[in-house]
């Protein structure tokens, strides 16, 4: 004779959590599953009509029913489970760090997964597991540059302040020049992977057509960006370019004001140096030099980062003048919708950079 599910009294709080369960649209399946069980049981119903309904056993019914009987809601929640058991020592991961800070085997210049695996006699897996849990990556690499200049603080302060700061009926520009763009001409395409990938292809050989020089000056509070191509970097060059943006200089900046003055971050290069004859002539004009080994505080350079990515990097020119004409359309594109940028640097300390790893992953 079919069984009749034991009678369950719900509390009228149990029963709204459950319909809640058992109706929410971002609640695991499982969880509606069991929900609905109890629902049912409490109605009254045959067992073998719940399953029937359900889509399910009439022991499964069962078996939720009295686990919610023994532990109320958190019966329907799986229990935790001991997982697989690790097949490797407890200390591997301190061996790991240690092994990591020492100098890899001769002829290779950094540690990988195998090699690893192979020196503490364990699995390629357990390694490349053990250093993604601890997101340590071997072949992944960031560079620092500290300046040991001794006006450091000085200097940057300096050309920080305009940035954040920049002074009233003032342009602050950003000035620097990326020299030896090459005009490379090689055939380029799209190719479809053996995985079914589609990925950019480029001829292993190309041809060089010369190369040029670019000079860049980046208005800080508009982020426009005023371009010359030239053959040579030489100061004769930098100077022609200076003048050019002179005259270029617009009556009032981006705060309406009239511009009287005309501030100038530059990196330590020569070209840059040895300038006062032209700044006697042109008196309201400064000239603010970065510290040295600290040429990332001159934000043309990030113009420079955006330009290499989206105009040179897999490119093909068949003459510098065609390479000179890309760079000037990219440079109009970019200044028809250009936003200043927002001035931010990550600090990195000196006792960052004598940590260990092991200091870091602890």
């Amino acid at each position: 004779m079919p069984r009749k599910a034991e009678a369950i009294i719900l509390p009228d709080k149990e029963r709204e959590a459950l319909e809640k369960l058992s109706r929410g649209q971002k609640t695991e399946k499982r969880l509606v599953f069991r929900s609905s069980i109890i629902l049912a049981c409490s109605s009254g119903k045959m067992i073998k009509d719940i399953a029937s309904e359900l889509h399910t056993r009439p022991n499964t019914v069962i078996q939720w029913r009295d686990r919610y009987l023994r532990n109320g809601l958190k019966g329907l929640y799986d229990e935790q489970r001991t997982g697989k058991p690790k097949k490797y020592p407890e200390d591997l991961k301190i061996q790991i760090v240690k092994l990591i800070e020492t100098d890899p085997p001769l002829g290779h210049a950094t540690w990988n997964g195998p090699l690893i695996a192979e020196k503490l006699n364990v699995s390629d897996d357990t390694i490349w597991k053990i250093l993604r849990d601890e997101g340590i990556q071997l072949q992944r690499h960031r560079s620092w540059c500290v300046s040991t200049d001794p006006e450091f603080t000085t200097k940057s302060v300096d050309v920080i302040g305009l940035y954040m700061d920049p002074p009233d009926n003032a342009v602050v520009i950003s000035v620097d020049e990326k020299p030896g763009v090459q005009a490379l001409e090689r055939p380029t395409g799209y190719v479809k992977t053996s995985s079914k990938k589609v990925v950019k292809a480029l001829k292993s050989t190309y041809r060089r057509n010369g190369t040029l020089n670019l000079f860049a000056a980046l208005d800080v509070m508009t982020g426009m960006v005023n371009p010359k191509t030239t053959k040579t970097k030489k100061r004769v060059d930098f100077l022609a370019f200076m003048d050019e943006v002179l005259r270029d200089m617009p009556e009032k900046n981006a705060k309406n004001q009239e511009v009287k003055e005309i501030h100038v971050i530059l990196d330590n290069y020569c070209t840059h140096k040895r300038c006062d004859e032209w700044l006697s002539e042109h008196p309201n004009v400064k000239f603010h030099y970065t510290p040295t080994s600290a040429s990332w505080l001159n934000m043309v350079e990030i113009f420079f980062s955006i330009l290499s990515r989206e105009t040179l990097k897999g490119a093909s020119f068949r003459s510098i003048d065609a390479l000179s004409e890309a760079i000037i359309a990219f440079v109009n594109e970019h200044n028809s919708k250009a936003k200043p940028f927002i001035w931010k640097k990550r600090e990195v300390k000196g006792s960052q950079l004598r940590n260990t790893i092991g200091n870091l992953v602890n």
